[in-house]
């Protein structure tokens, strides 16, 4: 028997009901960035809950996200961030992050979210430099071939104890099939098997979403 189940429209619409409380700007994001033809990058809503929750569970007033498209990731894991909290959010793209901006500021949460555009392997470079940190939290929703360099760098600027969370993990299912293979793809087969050998850290993949790495560093 399998364990992992069929997702029916009936089911997405329970955990639409039932996965997550969203404020309204959350409802607003989600909303405006479905009229998107990219709209597919945005996380769910029960993703976004969940990742609050996380940076709850481990006490998280620092945290770092690498890739905020339109802002709905970062916005989520604000809302339960406490009120001396902050964000940086690395992001190369000023045109989809302008359509987070109003939607932060809706929800009262710009001020803990420092958005710094450029390449964020510059950015991480720079921070680490500057011994930023130590973090908390961090999110990885980027581009997928640099996903070993983020990694090996948020850890560099994680406290022990803090998590990481890396989203896309799974691929809708490509990273199982040995018969794949493109940059994406084998990009996050070689990082899952990685992190799953890496003593540097306590990990699981939850199948949450389009499946997300958790790693802990020891």
């Amino acid at each position: 028997m399998s364990r992992l189940m069929t997702v029916t429209p009936e089911l997405e619409a329970y955990v639409a009901k039932y996965g997550a409380r969203e404020v309204p700007a959350q409802v607003r994001s989600r909303k405006e960035t479905a009229e998107l033809p990219m709209a597919m990058m945005q996380i769910g809503a029960d993703q976004g809950a969940f990742m609050g929750l996380l940076a709850k569970l481990v006490g998280a007033k620092r945290c770092l996200e690498i890739g905020v498209f339109t802002g709905y990731s970062a916005l989520s894991v604000a809302l339960a961030l406490p009120a001396d909290g902050k964000i940086v959010a690395l992001d190369i793209s000023k045109e989809f992050t302008d359509r987070a901006r109003p939607i932060w500021k809706e929800a009262g949460v710009d001020g803990k979210i420092d958005l710094r555009i450029g390449p964020a392997l510059e950015a991480l470079d720079k921070m680490i430099a500057a011994k930023e940190g130590p973090f908390d939290f961090a999110f990885i929703d980027a581009d997928k071939p640099n996903y070993d360099a983020y990694y090996e760098r948020v850890l560099t600027l994680l406290r022990p104890g803090g998590l990481i969370a890396i989203d896309n993990v799974l691929w809708s299912g490509a990273v199982a099939d040995p018969n794949i293979h493109d940059a994406h793809t084998d990009a996050l087969r070689a990082l899952n098997a990685k992190i799953h050998g890496d003593s540097r850290v306590d990990m699981a993949l939850a199948t949450v979403g389009d499946g997300v790495m958790l790693a802990v560093k020891r």
